[in-house]
Parts: C-alpha cells; structure tokens; sequence
C-alpha cells in the first residue's frame, strides 16, 4: 500500500515503530545507566561515564519517542474523542518528563540517584497506566484496531498502574509483575500496527457527535 495516499497508515507505522523503538531504548538504556550509576562515585565518574552517558541518551531518546507517540495519535484520536486526545497527549508529555527527571538524577551521581531514577519511573509508569485506560476506550468505541486489542490494553495498563502504585507504596516487586500483561500488549499492538495499521473503515467513518466525546457520555 502506497502511504503517500494513505496518511493514517503512514502515522499508524510510525507509532508502531517509535513504540518499538522506546522499549528497547529505555530497555537496554537503563540496564547501562543504572548499573554504572549504582557503583559509581563522584571519584570512579571517569570509569563509569561512558556507559552512563550511552544509558542516559538512550533514556532521553525514549523520552523523546514516547512523546512523540502521543503526537502522532493526536489527528487520529481527535475526530473521534477529542478530549481523550488531548489527555492521551497530556499522559506522554507526563510520561516522558517524568522519565526524564529520573535520568537527570542518574547522572547526578548521588546517593540517592538510583533510588530517584526508581521513583521516576514508577510515577511516570503509574500516569501511563491510567491516563491509557481512557485511550484503549477511544480504541474500542472508535474500532481502530480489532476491540481484543482494546480490551487486552485495558486490562494491561489497569494492571500496569497498580502495580507500580503498590511499588511506590512499598511493596517490592509488584511493578515488575504487573508490566507483563501492558509489555507485551503494547509489543503487539506496535506489531499489529507496522503490519496492518489502522481500520479503514474507522478512518473514513465520520467523527463523533459531541455528545460522544467524553469518556463520561461515551459510558
């Protein structure tokens, strides 16, 4: 299919692609950042920088993806759930400040620059989580991708959010846990859209009545 004529397909492989691209940067980026973060000292910096800084980089380039994947589905979302757009958006944006605020912190060498990096990742995981529940609902009401997608979404980042709140709360484990089900959704969901991209028919639909562009009246 020529994407040139086909603008939605065009996006939908672009977000396939940057979510791809952001699981392996934050991924492998994090491995090399926080390993050299947690044995380096204001002393040994110079033995640590280079695998610190290639870490960081990675880190900040999934910042950069994961925001640009909030803008990319702005013009697909908005027609359909304008206001689920625009907090679809406003949860990336949030998402990859927060990450980046943790990287910041990484490089500090501090103490406490592993255990910041941790909180920021949690909180940014947890606002990702939820602010998606509205996003698979846009997906599901507007048919854009088949609706056991959205519905495999949902579950996925409901258990992505608690988990990371029972993290932050204090019990161990629980974010690592509850990353399986949204980590492989969003794997297969950024598969299925580099491979089939968006419904057409949900594309070409007509946009949604106001009264339909809440989440509150789409219930």
């Amino acid at each position: 299919m020529d994407t040139t004529r086909n603008p939605a397909r065009l996006t939908a492989r672009r977000v396939g692609v940057l979510m791809l691209s952001a699981f392996l940067l934050y991924g492998i980026g994090s491995m090399l950042a926080t390993s050299a973060g947690a044995t380096a000292t204001a002393a040994t910096a110079g033995d640590a920088s280079l695998p610190l800084i290639a870490g960081a980089v990675m880190m900040l380039l999934n910042s950069a993806a994961v925001i640009a994947i909030g803008v990319l589905m702005l013009p697909i979302l908005r027609p359909r759930t304008p206001v689920i757009a625009v907090g679809y958006l406003t949860t990336r944006i949030f998402e990859g400040v927060v990450l980046a605020i943790g990287v910041i912190s990484l490089l500090t060498l501090s103490a406490t620059a592993v255990a910041g990096n941790f909180l920021a990742y949690n909180v940014a995981m947890a606002g990702l989580g939820i602010g998606s529940l509205f996003f698979c609902v846009a997906l599901f009401r507007s048919r854009l991708v088949p609706r056991f997608l959205a519905v495999w979404g949902f579950v996925g980042y409901a258990s992505f959010a608690l988990g990371c709140i029972l993290e932050l709360l204090g019990f161990a484990g629980a974010g690592l846990v509850s990353t399986v089900p949204g980590g492989l959704f969003e794997l297969f969901f950024a598969v299925w859209l580099i491979a089939k991209g968006f419904a057409p028919a949900a594309i070409t639909a007509p946009p949604a009545p106001v009264a339909l562009r809440t989440f509150a009246s789409q219930s």
